[in-house]
């Protein structure tokens, strides 16, 4: 390894933050110097799953850990209303920033954060992981490049047993999860639709139903995009088992994503993708990106668009479903 390695600290040490240390880990150009969570059963649990961190420095304060430890770089992984103040800290101490999506939970808060990563002049990477596998990639690139003509439709759907799942969990405190499971996974399933499409929502009606909890459980959105297209996102938080569907249609052909797996459908006739090659992850992206070898493949402006069509679909259920404009 070399002695110029990008010295990452963690802010959060939960299941998620544990998968990015393991991936960061296997980077030879990147280290973890520090890790920060009030919780020292979270610090406790990332050493016994990573032997490399056993004497890593540990702060139950995220600022005490960014005041004493030397680093370049954050990667955050904690409950979603706490974001903004942890990616500004950062960003003031001249720090790069990986965060966990979703990234913030108003838009106003967005663009502050959006604005202070322009100031400071660092890397800003949001941790959408789809951007980086090779199926989504790759309906991204045909859609770009014209060949099946403008999209005219989407429906996507994302159901998991999310209600039982998060059930005494901070996911389900508003004032920590900032909403519910359309804030959670389901940021993954609206900014994927999209990214890949390129597609900006004009207006939303958005039914929802919190099933007798404080936080959103399943919510139904009809879209209007800018251009004519149009749109469905069903989010099921109270559904048995996991599934996932994303269909989008263009004037000559259509692609379907059914958990995971690609189907295109174009003038050449109807094929199937099995185990496509290639692709990457965020924490890659970031070093590489840092490292000035590639763009940001997931920027914060992908956040500021995701909370903008939640927002406003929290707003058109509060209405019992009128149209609200994005």
């Amino acid at each position: 390894m070399s002695d110029d390695r990008i010295r990452i600290g963690f802010i959060g040490s939960g299941g998620n933050a544990r998968h990015h240390m393991g991936q960061v880990l296997g980077l030879s150009e990147a280290s973890i110097v520090a890790i920060a969570d009030p919780n020292p059963a979270m610090i406790q649990a990332a050493r016994r799953q990573h032997a490399a961190l056993a004497d890593t420095p540990a702060f139950a304060d995220f600022r005490r850990m960014l005041d004493t430890v030397p680093m370049d770089a954050v990667e955050i992984s904690t409950p979603h209303t706490t974001h903004k103040e942890q990616i500004l800290e950062a960003l003031a101490r001249g720090l790069h920033v990986l965060c966990e999506k979703p990234l913030v939970c108003s838009v106003a808060d967005a663009l502050e954060v959006i604005s202070a990563r322009d100031a400071a002049r660092k890397v800003c990477l949001l941790s959408y992981q789809r951007h980086y596998q090779p199926e989504f990639r790759y309906i991204r690139s045909r859609i770009a490049s014209g060949d099946l003509g403008p999209v005219t439709f989407v429906s996507a759907l994302q159901c998991q047993n999310w209600k039982n799942g998060t059930r005494g969990s901070w996911r389900q405190d508003p004032a920590l999860s900032g909403g519910g499971q359309l804030n959670d996974s389901g940021s993954h399933l609206l900014d994927i639709i999209l990214w890949v499409t390129g597609l900006a929502v004009e207006s939303v009606s958005a039914y929802i139903d919190n099933c007798g909890t404080p936080v959103d459980i399943n919510s139904a959105l009809s879209m209007r995009f800018k251009g004519g297209a149009q749109g469905n996102i069903s989010i099921v938080g109270d559904a048995t088992d996991w599934h996932e569907d994303v269909t989008i249609w263009c004037e000559k052909g259509f692609f379907l994503m059914r958990n995971g797996r690609l189907q295109v459908c174009d003038p050449s006739g109807r094929y199937s993708f099995d185990n496509m090659r290639g692709g990457s992850f965020p924490d890659r992206n970031f070093i590489d990106a840092i490292r000035g070898r590639d763009d940001v493949q997931s920027p914060f402006e992908c956040g500021l668009r995701v909370i903008e069509l939640t927002e406003a679909a929290w707003r058109s259920g509060e209405r019992n479903g009128a149209p609200v404009t994005v």
